[in-house]
């Protein structure tokens, strides 16, 4: 198993706020901050990442918070919800904590046999959160107000938005080992039996719908988890012999990772388990520092300036 893919590793988003942000999914969602560092072609914004305890592949949700960037538009050609997994019974308290917190959502609806519950973060991202028909047994980073019994335990799904469905497939089934799982009406469930939690990949087709606008509250991109460099390499010639323009080997400091558009438009990235996000940190500091691309390094005074203040 460990030579395929293995479900999801993350996913990258887009915030106009980084105070916002921060306070949102760690106050709020109760997330842990794995890391907290800055984009690496832009190191006057932050990238954050937020997880369970560890960070581990399947749970992270990135964001790059360009303050006061404008508003985007999910739309056809980009990843338009996120899917968390959360435990059964935890929806009456994530409601009461939504009015709380003066975050609109929807009332508990059912796609696939399984309960979800929809709201957007303080950008308009669209989240679900979702009862899983299997047993999720991973263990949920938990907070003095965010228990485990209702906490995040990590992705359950992410969902495409694509006007044709078919070449996107085929790259899901022919190359990244899922499979088509159901199909209901206009959208289609791929999974991957390599692994037990974050597996689930939707597709919904709209070929009439206009297409979607990268800014804050849209996906910037997600990626697949592979268990190492190796792996990884192999994967680069698969999706290039289908013809697909792809990235050399990236060291994004934490994992290593490959790029690639698929052709129904949305951002394919490949990422490593290896080395992890304890690589420049110990477990239990882990988000507390504000660590530096080495390039960086020698600038820190000067990027620390120019970061906004999430105190």
């Amino acid at each position: 198993m460990e030579n395929k893919i293995l479900g999801l590793h993350h996913i990258t988003a887009i915030a106009a706020d980084a105070k916002r942000n921060y306070d949102f999914y760690t106050k709020v969602l109760g997330l842990r901050m794995v890391k907290k560092t800055v984009n690496f072609d832009d190191p006057g914004t932050y990238h954050f990442y937020f997880g369970d305890e560890k960070g581990t592949p399947g749970t992270i949700l990135t964001f790059f918070p360009w303050e006061g960037i404008g508003p985007g538009r999910t739309g056809v050609g980009m990843a338009t919800d996120i899917g968390y997994s959360v435990p059964e019974n935890s929806f009456a308290f994530w409601a009461d904590r939504f009015k709380k917190f003066n975050i609109k959502y929807s009332e508990p609806a059912e796609r696939f046999g399984e309960q979800y519950l929809s709201f957007r973060d303080p950008d308009g991202l669209n989240i679900d959160l979702i009862v899983s028909n299997t047993e999720d047994i991973r263990k949920s980073w938990e907070t003095e107000e965010v228990k485990a019994d209702a906490a995040i335990k990590g992705f359950h799904s992410v969902t495409l938005t694509l006007k044709s469905v078919n070449a996107t497939a085929e790259i899901l089934t022919g190359v990244l080992g899922y499979k088509l799982l159901k199909q209901d009406g206009n959208r289609y469930r791929f999974i991957t039996d390599a692994i037990e939690s974050a597996a689930i990949v939707d597709i919904i087709e709209l070929p009439q719908s206009p297409s979607g606008y990268n800014a804050a509250g849209t996906n910037h991109h997600i990626a697949f988890r592979v268990k190492d460099d190796d792996i990884l390499m192999d994967y680069r010639e698969k999706i290039a012999a289908k013809g697909l323009s792809i990235t050399p080997k990236i060291d994004r400091d934490y994992f290593f990772s490959l790029y690639f558009r698929e052709p129904g438009g949305v951002l394919f990235e490949l990422a490593t388990d290896n080395p992890g996000f304890t690589k420049d940190e110990p477990l239990n500091e882990l988000g507390t520092n504000l660590k530096l691309p080495k390039q960086y390094e020698p600038s820190r005074a000067e990027i620390e300036k120019v970061l906004p203040s999430l105190g």
